[in-house]
């Protein structure tokens, strides 16, 4: 009999579900599982915005130097500034008047995760935290992971259904946490599209991309479509729902 485990804790301000597919003992899949959490939790410690004791809030306030902090905190901060200008100055990790790579650290932190669980010997599993997932492999008689993408009017209804594997979903909106994204170059809230996923082959790029499309608003949506490598699914204010050619759908829901 395959065994397979799926854990589901509270880190990072968010439910985060991990579902791992492997057909390995019990207690190896639990040490596998342990890791994955015990790394989202250092990574909160590091980079929670909510904590004021974070290494990213004390840069932010000028209490630490970046030389002083966590090596990781360089990394991010580097992939930010090229993120910053692939998307043209609309990805930017200071448009609310503070310091917070948010937008690109869930993502690369989930991605980093599975690329452990990889190297540890699990080929066959999905992080989801907060709807920004990663996927490799496949759940046991399958070829792909099925992954919905929520509806953004009807919490409990999805927009659309992928099948992908080996491959990341990331989607932002402004259906949970309301007109929390701005426009980098007006200082106002994104308020033309209210969800925006882009699937590609890395978690925190793919993260970025979709946070950078909803501060384009409607520019975004042919933005997106010069993206090498990733496709898209948009949702405007108005309810018109649009998605590149070669999105991998396996159904989608009826928006108007």
């Amino acid at each position: 009999m395959a065994h397979s485990l799926v854990r589901v804790e509270h880190v990072m301000g968010m439910a985060v579900s991990l579902d791992l597919a492997d057909d390995l003992p019990v207690p190896e899949l639990e040490r596998l599982a342990d890791g994955v959490f015990d790394w989202l939790r250092v990574v909160d410690t590091i980079f929670s915005t909510y904590k004021p004791e974070s290494e990213i809030s004390r840069l932010g306030r000028g209490e630490l130097r970046r030389a002083d902090c966590s090596p990781v905190v360089g990394e991010v901060l580097d992939r930010c500034a090229e993120l910053w200008r692939e998307t043209d100055g609309y990805f930017d990790i200071n448009a609310g008047g503070r310091l917070d790579p948010s937008g690109y650290v869930k993502g690369w932190a989930v991605q980093r995760a599975c690329d452990r669980l990889l190297d540890e010997g699990s080929a066959n599993h999905c992080l989801n935290a907060g709807g920004d997932i990663f996927v490799r492999g496949a759940p046991t008689g399958r070829s792909r992971w099925r992954v919905g993408v929520r509806h953004p009017w009807e919490a409990m209804s999805v927009a659309w259904v992928l099948e992908v594997t080996n491959m990341a979903v990331a989607t932002s909106g402004t259906y949970e946490r309301g007109l929390h994204v701005l426009n980098p170059f007006t200082g106002a809230p994104a308020t033309a599209l209210r969800s925006v996923t882009v699937v590609g082959p890395e978690l925190g790029t793919a993260d970025a991309y979709a946070t950078a499309a909803l501060a384009m608003g409607t520019r975004g949506l042919d933005w997106l479509a010069t993206l090498p490598g990733h496709e898209c699914a948009v949702v405007t204010e108005e309810g018109q729902a649009m998605r590149s050619a070669n999105l991998p759908v396996a159904a989608s829901a009826h928006l108007t």
